[in-house]
């Protein structure tokens, strides 16, 4: 297969800052994760054969046998009546406000997570058990047999086939000879199996972390309202906003305190992530959580009252163009995108050209991502018919192309797309689409650069049937419109401008030249 010729290449992003789950410096850490949602008619892919490309990493030659046979549950590219998910890390204390159906075994995860991330970016699938194929596999030991299964879940779906240019078979043989004493020391064996690879999303998910992330894409989770970050330099983990009205909130959190300790767990060491945080605030209906947090300086002591929180993931209000010239600004701030994103961003737009908006700032700082249909639905709201959206391809190098089938909802109002380092995945999807067709002006500073999907499987066995986590798994990568690979690059914006101010007042966020775009 001859090369594909050579694309250019975004200039390079911000130092990426650290971070434990899927994303370095993650947003919402127990969010991200919307059930799965088919994509609309108006953004559903046209019915154009599919092609093979040499797309980033997943097109080399593999250094190991390709056992993709084996394997009856195929991972490469999805039909469209599977959402993708394009979460950063997350990580809210909070539900969806996406409907949750019943969660079957697999999750399609695009990332955080964190929080576990809340999140990730997850589709909702069936996922058919994974056969044996060594006849003497029921000899195995239950801590074989979960190392086994891990190896065969990554094998089965990861792009990379070079497996990071590594025999990946012969470290199945070497794991497999290996007599473990406890599941921890199977655990650990997964652990340094997937780091092998080099890739922070693929990895596994201890159950506590599993169970977090799956609770938070059906809904079943109690917290207390806090989305989570961590700082610039990727040390501390922080509240990035709070839900109002929620426990933390009435309890006098506030966006900006840093987490030092919840329940004991102490998260001042440099290494914490808004999952492991996110993991411990977590808990029953009723029940109470400590915190120490940060402010100023100034030592906190804070004591919540969990209870099911829901993260409103759209919020919209009117502002005032500077200048006195009287114009009034639609803003509408998008957390993460789920399944109904798309219907919710339209009614806020209604809602406000009703009340005189004429033009419109869409705000996605520290946006994660979430469902990656959910921001191509999204974007298709503004663009013209047959339009490029997104470029998606699987391990096989087979390229799905999204593309608007109608003209959007509103395709003349002035916009500009308000982002910052923190905005990632589906959101850099979103981003890219409206600012490569030429729809709206990217204000900000450049996004975090995650233009990779993942897809979280649950891994059998455990103490007493309670499961054994599950593994995080990269399956896809996309490009831009114009063909930009923007992960671990970002996307560039068209117009500087602080990203600091308050979440209801972005206006005081846009420099000079981006109000004279309004």
């Amino acid at each position: 297969m001859r090369a594909p010729p050579r694309r250019p290449r975004l200039a390079s992003a911000a130092a990426l800052l650290l971070t434990v789950a899927f994303r370095p410096r993650s947003r919402f850490a127990a969010l991200g994760l919307a059930p799965s949602a088919p994509f609309s008619p108006r953004s559903a892919p046209p019915a154009a054969p599919r092609r093979r490309v040499g797309l980033g990493r997943g097109s080399g030659p593999s250094s190991s046998r390709d056992r993709d046979a084996r394997t009856p549950t195929e991972a490469g590219l999805r039909p469209p009546a599977a959402a993708w998910a394009g979460n950063h890390d997350s990580g809210s204390f909070g539900s969806s406000d996406a409907a949750s159906p019943k969660l079957p075994r697999r999750l399609a995860l695009s990332s955080s997570a964190t929080a576990a991330l809340a999140a990730a970016s997850l589709a909702l699938s069936p996922l058919l058990p994974l056969p044996a194929s060594a006849a003497d596999y029921g000899s195995f030991t239950p801590e074989q047999r979960f190392v086994a299964e891990a190896w065969r879940t990554v094998d089965s779906a990861y792009i990379d086939r070079t497996f990071n240019h590594q025999d990946w078979f012969q470290m199945r043989q070497d794991a497999l000879k290996k007599k473990y004493k406890s599941a921890d020391e199977a655990r650990a064996e997964v652990e340094k199996m997937l780091s092998s690879l080099g890739d922070r999303y693929t990895r596994y998910l201890p159950p506590a972390k599993y169970d977090s992330i799956v609770n938070a894409a059906t809904g079943n989770v109690c917290g207390v309202g806090v989305e989570l970050a961590t700082n610039k330099e990727g040390t501390r983990v922080l509240a990035s906003d709070v839900e109002p009205n929620g426990p933390a909130f009435r309890g006098g959190l506030r966006p900006g305190d840093v987490f030092v300790e919840v329940d004991g767990v102490r998260f001042d060491d440099g290494k914490a992530a808004p999952d492991d945080v996110a993991v411990v605030v977590r808990g029953a209906e009723g029940s109470k959580v400590g915190v120490v947090a940060e402010r100023d300086g100034k030592v906190l002591d804070f004591i919540f009252a969990r209870e099911p929180i829901k993260i409103t993931s759209v919020r919209g209000y009117l502002g005032n163009k500077p200048g006195g010239s009287g114009k009034k600004v639609g803003v509408v701030r998008v957390k993460n995108f789920s399944g109904t994103t798309a219907e919710t961003v339209k009614s806020e737009l209604e809602s406000l050209k009703e009340k005189g908006a004429t033009s419109f700032v869409l705000d996605l700082r520290g946006n994660p991502g979430g469902l990656l249909p959910g921001g191509v639905d999204a974007a298709s709201l503004f663009l013209e018919a047959d339009k490029p959206i997104v470029f998606v391809a699987d391990k096989k190098g087979v390229v799905d192309a999204r593309r608007t089938l109608g003209d959007g909802y509103d395709l003349d109002s002035p916009l500009v797309v308000l982002v910052d380092g923190n905005t990632a995945s589906a959101a850099e999807v979103f981003t890219a689409a409206l600012k490569e067709n030429g729809r709206a002006t990217i204000a900000g500073e450049q996004t975090f650069g995650k233009g990779i999907v993942q897809t979280i499987r649950q891994l059998e066995g455990g103490e007493d049937g309670g499961g054994n986590g599950g593994v995080a798994v990269t399956v896809a990568q996309y490009e831009t419109p114009e063909h930009h690979d923007i992960n671990k690059q970002g996307i560039p914006v068209d117009v500087g401008s602080g990203t600091e101010c308050g979440k209801e007042d972005v206006m005081a966020c846009l420099s000079r030249e981006a109000l004279a775009r309004l």
